[in-house]
């Protein structure tokens, strides 16, 4: 493999808590997305079913085990929770958009982008009257004769930019409202920078968390005050 998709599919560069706070949720929410479920059944025995994002093995507890693949698949869960589909209709959602699309990482892939609200909608078509019927109808809208997904979709999916092999390659991070930042996992480590002053957001929260004031961050690093400003209320708002 070469070295940009092992810096996206094989290499831990995000703790949970990181990861959260890149794509705007609760840590505890995006950890239950690392795990395997378990349901129990009516007939006393038990479903188990994978990990709804890529997780890695880390080195040490506590350390990073989210590859940049499992950000972007956070990320657009994300979005399709806020739209407001609930989780036991997510799964077999995916389950459909690896079978229909052919690939793992369904959701890095340019073709959820693509061809993903067309996939769920003749799949849907096929099922009518079950709850992938009902997901399609909180999912996807038609446009000028396509099916696309809701804005609530789209807005996250268009923040993904892809490589030549149609998966993620970096991302505009949603966390922020002003601040304009980037995760990319061939930059830092796939620590988010800003894009106006080219300085990572770590570097910069650790010094105003160390006693220097927004505007003398301004200053040295080139950041606009209202972006830092938005920055710092959004890591204090996950850290309360």
């Amino acid at each position: 493999m070469a070295a940009l998709d092992r810096h996206r599919f094989e290499i831990p560069l995000y703790t949970v808590g990181a990861a959260a706070r890149i794509v705007d949720v609760h840590p505890s929410t995006l950890s239950t997305w690392t795990r395997t479920y378990r349901r129990g059944g009516a007939n006393g025995r038990s479903t188990v079913t994978d990990p709804i994002i890529t997780r890695l093995s880390p080195e040490r507890p506590r350390y990073p085990c989210i590859p940049f693949v499992g950000l972007v698949e956070a990320l657009v869960l994300s979005a399709v929770r806020r739209s407001g589909v609930p989780m036991q209709r997510i799964r077999p959602a995916l389950k459909v958009l690896e079978q229909e699309i052919g690939l793992r990482h369904a959701l890095a892939s340019r073709r959820l982008y693509t061809d993903g609200a067309e996939l769920l909608y003749d799949y849907a078509d096929r099922q009518l009257g079950t709850g992938e019927s009902d997901l399609v109808m909180q999912l996807v809208v038609v446009r000028s004769g396509q099916r696309v997904f809701k804005e609530a979709v789209m807005e996250y999916l268009r923040r993904i930019e892809y490589a030549s092999d149609g998966y993620a390659a970096r991302i505009r991070v949603p966390a922020y409202t002003k601040a304009e930042a980037i995760a990319d996992p061939e930059m830092s480590f796939g620590s988010p920078f800003f894009v106006r002053g080219g300085c990572r957001v770590d570097d910069v929260l650790h010094r105003f968390w160390a006693g220097e004031s927004i505007r003398s961050l301004e200053r040295e690093f080139g950041v606009p005050f209202d972006e830092l400003e938005d920055v710092v209320r959004v890591t204090s708002r996950w850290a309360a």
